[in-house]
């Protein structure tokens, strides 16, 4: 995610981190090269004079706007909604903390120092492995380090034979809340407010997986990618016998706006991922991780992410 302050003045049209314009250079390139190359010849090709008006591109520009809008309104959707998501998992994983460190019964208050044979540490520190392994789920790559190093070895080996590890550590916390039942330690009344955050995190994960396995439909994609790539290139031809020499600067600026809109959706329909403007989910697991670990008096807290190059990942 890019972190910036809004520029202004001549570096809003200089700034390139953050903008689609690296993406949609080499297209629109070629599509500028085109109607230069139209506006040399007369809109001649060879010896065939191709006419056109600017009427059929007042009636198809206007749709290809609106559609490209609905488009990316979808997609901000999805990107939106993941957010809200992720802001869900980070308020639960707070209650559970809370929760674990007040309604389960010890004769002493939960430390980092007294490690996984604790039950509520072990539950707190599961639910920082919990919030990694989510990432690493939609991201599309294999757990590491960051969440071995809060599991138990047992626990761990098992972890990585499962094909979704989020699911399987939210079975983990089930069952160490029977062991609470079992043993006395909590009141049964009580370890269903345990239970609904530990339904609400899979809740949110499951919608987050939701989300990742359901593109927008490619053939409306498809569709308006075609039409946004058509519209471009042939636009020089109807505008070279109105405004003249000045085609291939407007053709520019148009297809820099379909262009980019186009790419922009892509981008922005897939919220998870590594791009300039995905979700930073490194920095949201690490401030989860933070505040859990603090909650527990650990005294090797690391420090949040911050922005590199005015990007957060």
């Amino acid at each position: 995610m890019i972190v910036r302050n809004r520029p202004s003045g001549l570096r809003l049209f200089l700034l390139l981190r953050g903008s689609v314009l690296p993406r949609i250079l080499p297209t629109l390139l070629v599509n500028t090269l085109i109607a230069s190359v139209v506006t040399w010849s007369h809109g001649d090709l060879f010896a065939l004079k191709i006419t056109l008006t600017t009427i059929p591109f007042t009636l198809i520009g206007l749709p290809i706007a609106i559609f490209l809008g609905f488009r990316n309104n979808a997609a901000y959707d999805r990107y939106w909604e993941g957010r809200k998501l992720w802001g869900e998992i980070v308020l639960r994983s707070r209650n559970l903390t809370r929760q674990c460190q007040t309604l389960v019964a010890y004769p002493a208050p939960a430390t980092a120092r007294d490690g996984l044979a604790d039950t509520r540490v072990r539950m707190v520190w599961r639910a920082i492995a919990f919030a990694h392994a989510l990432r690493h789920l939609l991201r599309g790559t294999p757990p590491g380090p960051e969440v071995q190093k809060w599991l138990q070895p047992a626990e761990w080996q098992q972890l990585v034979a499962t094909s979704n590890p989020p699911d399987f550590l939210m079975l983990r916390m089930g069952m160490d809340l029977q062991q609470c039942l079992r043993e006395q330690r909590i009141d049964p009344s009580l370890a269903v407010g345990i239970d609904n955050t530990l339904s609400a995190l899979t809740a949110a994960a499951a919608s987050c997986e939701r989300i990742k396995s359901t593109p927008i439909p490619f053939s409306y994609t498809l569709l308006l990618h075609r039409t946004a790539y058509l519209y471009c290139f042939l636009l020089p031809f109807g505008l070279v016998d109105s405004i003249g020499f000045m085609t291939p600067f407007v053709v520019a600026i148009v297809a820099y706006t379909f262009f980019g809109l186009d790419a922009l959706g892509d981008e922005i329909e897939e919220p998870f991922g590594m791009e300039a403007n995905d979700l930073p989910l490194d920095a949201i697991c690490r401030a989860i991780e933070i505040n859990l670990r603090e909650s527990l008096g650990d005294d090797n807290i690391p420090p949040p992410l911050q922005a590199v190059d005015y990007l957060l990942t």
